[in-house]
């Protein structure tokens, strides 16, 4: 049975139809969408409000049109309102950054969610149902189509929501998607061609043109921040930042100089991130998005009802903590978390551990209780950590049992929970106090 949550917070007046959108450009398969949003709207004495992602993209990409000339795509194509999601796409995954725009909708009146499909809503249901069930909504499989869909059915659901769903069959993907529009403008060098003029709309084509001639399109990143970071943070400074791991800060130190985005998209690569996550990596890099950030952003999201339990922080590090304990005992990764997620098992992860350090006579000289270090992971795979005392800068392996050496590295591989330590006088000489979160 799924749990319910709180989400639910005001009295509110229910007079909306949402659909929640990049629109990047609108096409003729979004004003499909608002014109059958229309329908509903008219019969039931509604409005339609389209929810449009602000400052990066569902897909955690630089947009190629900005934000208030798509709201004015998406006004012109029928929509009374057009409201922005913000500050999501550059730090959270979908699993979590969808739950939190449902509350959004929810919280301003919304009452029924349109989206486009290839497939029914009954398969929607139907693929939702196993997700639904485990109340785990990260690493919805990619051979599943539609989804996006799936997972904002099946968070819909699982919060105790009563969005009412509606599915509109979505027009053919080959010739309407955003991605091979905005590709087929840069291709003719900033003109559209006749092909894409055919798939959207007249006041798309318009708007487009018109944000062409002002220099508006397309946007993009700031790459050189990104590429001041990328060649000059330290492998402790890169460690605080939000969605890289330890194997992909060794890869970033160990190919610099990056001077343009192919190399930067290599490195990554080479460290088996796919598409989706580099994008969502190289948005953290230019926004500087700690994980510590990122942390405090989903548990204030926890603290309003809105994450499910499986991915909340707590969680998370208990996850980590079972895995490392299962496989001091020969358990396989794999078998370990299959069992925490299936089973519901409750653990009680330290959130606080002492390591040991390998300090030379005058490293050992020059420490001094309370200075704080930053972790990373070596390029032989060491946790070790780094910090400065009397103006020397001190770089040692941490010596802990494997069960913990296993345990940190999850966690520090989790991609939004910090690791910090702090210098401990002890009776043997000095350690670090390592805090989990």
């Amino acid at each position: 049975m799924a749990k319910s949550y709180p989400i639910y917070f005001f009295f509110l007046v229910f007079i909306l139809i949402g659909i929640s959108a990049d629109f990047d450009p609108v096409h003729k398969g979004h004003e499909k969408l608002i014109k059958e949003a229309r329908k509903i709207a008219e019969k039931e004495d509604k409005k339609v409000v389209v929810y449009l992602n602000k400052g990066f993209s569902a897909n955690h990409a630089p947009f190629f049109v900005d934000f208030e000339a798509r709201r004015e795509m998406a006004l012109a194509s029928g929509a009374d309102e057009v409201r922005s999601f913000e500050g999501l796409h550059h730090r959270l995954i979908l699993s979590y950054s969808v739950p939190i725009r449902l509350k959004q909708m929810i919280d301003d009146g919304v009452t029924d969610y349109i989206t486009s499909a290839s497939i029914s809503l009954d398969e929607i249901k139907s693929k939702a149902q196993k997700f639904i069930d485990e109340g785990n909504f990260v690493g919805m499989p990619k051979h599943y189509t539609n989804r996006n869909e799936i997972r904002w059915y099946a968070l819909n659901e699982f919060l105790g929501s009563k969005l009412k769903f509606h599915v509109v069959q979505e027009l053919n993907k080959s010739e309407f998607s955003g991605r091979l529009i905005r590709q087929s403008i840069i291709d003719n060098a900033m003109t559209i061609p006749s092909n894409v003029y055919k798939l959207l709309p007249k006041t798309t084509s318009e708007i487009l043109e018109r944000e062409i001639a002002l220099g508006n399109i397309p946007g993009e990143r700031n790459w050189d921040d990104i590429y001041k970071r990328m060649n000059t943070y330290s492998r402790g400074n890169l460690e605080k930042i939000a969605y890289l791991n330890g194997k992909t800060i060794n890869e970033i130190i160990k190919r610099r100089v990056y001077r343009d985005p192919e190399s930067i998209w290599a490195a990554f690569r080479r460290s088996d991130y796919g598409p989706v996550m580099t994008r969502l990596a190289i948005s953290s890099i230019e926004m500087n998005v700690t994980k510590r950030e990122v942390m405090e952003l989903m548990k204030s999201y926890e603290a309003e009802g809105v994450i499910p339990d499986n991915q909340k922080v707590q969680r998370v590090i208990d996850r980590a903590w079972y895995v490392a304990s299962r496989g001091d005992e020969g358990i396989s990764a794999r078998q370990a978390n299959e069992e925490f997620r299936s089973k519901r098992i409750e653990v009680d992860a330290p959130l606080m551990l002492e390591a040991g350090l390998n300090l030379t006579k005058f490293e050992t000289k020059i420490t001094k209780e309370g200075i704080n270090t930053d972790l990373y992971v070596d390029k032989k795979g060491k946790i070790s950590v780094q910090f400065k005392s009397e103006g020397k800068k001190i770089k040692t392996n941490l010596r802990l049992p494997a069960r913990e050496v296993t345990y940190l590295r999850y966690v520090m591989d989790s991609h939004f929970i910090p690791v910090t330590g702090i210098i401990k006088q002890s009776k043997k000489g000095f350690k670090v106090a390592v805090t989990v979160g």
